[in-house]
């Protein structure tokens, strides 16, 4: 939802990250690695109780993934195999997130294994769709709007983070939220797949 309606408001420094890092001749899926190079030291900020840091590093390599698809949309260079990148790096910091969070509270497998699963289909249902419709947004596929979208995540994340005591019931409406967000997006399919 934050990503869909909010984006008008970051942009401008989305825009300014983009000409930066092209100023240096960086390509794209550069900043792509370098984005998912900080995520993964989410993790290990995190596994070590440095939470506001771990926060921190998440938030940056967040505005790394958004700045990654303005510089391909401004030097032209957008490609199917870098949205491919885009978007397995994004489930490799959550994926290390759920991991370290698992491995630091064994009570929260269960919670943790739910909102894996609710990720899971939640991407599924967002992937199988941006890859069946010929609609096609600012991104290279069609970008399924719902409530949960990364920004969602990142704030439930950031909570789970700092709040790590509470990391089962967090789990556990995190991923009420993205089962909601799969029902809108499937919803959304039925209208507009044929």
């Amino acid at each position: 939802m934050l990503d869909t309606h909010a984006r008008k408001y970051v942009n401008p420094a989305i825009e300014k990250g983009a000409d930066f890092f092209l100023g240096l001749k960086l390509k794209p899926n550069h900043v792509t690695m370098l984005a998912l190079f900080i995520g993964i030291m989410t993790s290990v900020f995190a596994y070590f109780d440095m939470g506001i840091l771990a926060v921190a590093v998440l938030w940056f390599s967040g505005y790394l993934d958004a700045v990654d698809g303005a510089m391909a949309r401004k030097s032209g260079a957008t490609s199917y195999f870098g949205t491919l990148m885009d978007i397995v790096s994004d489930r490799i910091v959550e994926a290390g997130i759920i991991l370290v969070m698992a491995l630091k509270f064994s009570d929260a497998g269960v919670s943790l294994v739910v909102l894996s699963l609710s990720i899971l289909m939640s991407m599924t249902i967002f992937l199988t769709v941006g890859a069946c419709t010929e609609k096609q947004g600012m991104k290279s596929f069609y970008y399924q709007a719902g409530v949960a979208e990364r920004s969602e995540g990142f704030i439930m994340f950031s909570l789970m983070i700092l709040f790590s005591s509470q990391v089962v019931i967090i789990s556990y409406i995190f991923s009420a939220m993205i089962l909601f967000t799969a029902c809108q997006r499937f919803l959304e399919a039925k209208k507009i797949l044929k």
